[in-house]
């Protein structure tokens, strides 16, 4: 069984960030089957009900947060997946509202080491694994990326997630939402980046 995860932080139904997503995961579970059994999960950081991180200092060991709430089933499948797509419209040069809500959540996959088991780290690792991932960002044409790929970035560290690769959609009208269903270029880019994914997890599974 391999687990598939794609993370949309776009607050807008029918979203580009959403089509580019479907798009890689559909790629890559298509390269995957039929040898594999693939359970494709799309999570949609909108219709969740989860408050910011209220950094509390404390680890919530042996969960992973001491809120329960919208949050509680997405960081089980973090934990499970075998390759994480992440994906962010850029608003004020850096993810979406509902993205960084989502990342500062997830400082609870490594608690503070308050009992120093290693003098090495100030932070637990929970995840054991490295899984690849990929990022897409979606913007204007003057958009700037780096600050959101940033962010990403660290965070795909924090989670063991390897960056496989960055797919960037630059919308020409932001009055019309998923414009990246009628652009052959992304959704090409979109499949490459996807059949990348399946050899790099194929080559651990075999």
């Amino acid at each position: 069984m391999i687990k598939i995860l794609c993370v949309s932080a776009s607050p807008v139904e029918g979203a580009s960030t959403d089509i580019i997503l479907r798009a890689t995961a559909a790629a890559l579970a298509d390269c995957l089957r039929p040898e594999w059994e693939v359970e494709n999960y799309f999570i949609k950081l909108n219709e969740l009900n989860y408050i910011p991180c209220q950094a509390c200092g404390k680890a919530p060991t042996p969960a992973y947060c001491f809120f329960e709430d919208g949050l509680d089933d997405v960081y089980r499948l973090l934990a499970e997946c075998d390759c994480l797509l992440f994906g962010s419209p850029v608003y004020f040069d850096t993810v979406s509202a509902q993205a960084k809500m989502f990342i500062d959540r997830c400082n609870c996959f490594r608690p503070a080491d308050f009992k120093h088991t290693d003098p090495e780290h100030d932070f637990i690792k929970l995840m054991k694994r490295k899984r690849p991932g990929a990022m897409v960002l979606v913007g204007g044409k003057k958009s700037w990326f780096e600050g959101a790929r940033r962010t990403i970035a660290g965070f795909f560290k924090w989670l063991e997630i390897t960056n496989e690769g960055l797919l960037v959609y630059h919308s020409d009208d932001y009055n019309k939402k998923g414009t990246a269903a009628d652009e052959p270029e992304i959704l090409s880019e979109a499949r490459k980046q996807g059949e990348k994914l399946a050899s790099l997890i194929l080559l651990k599974h075999e």
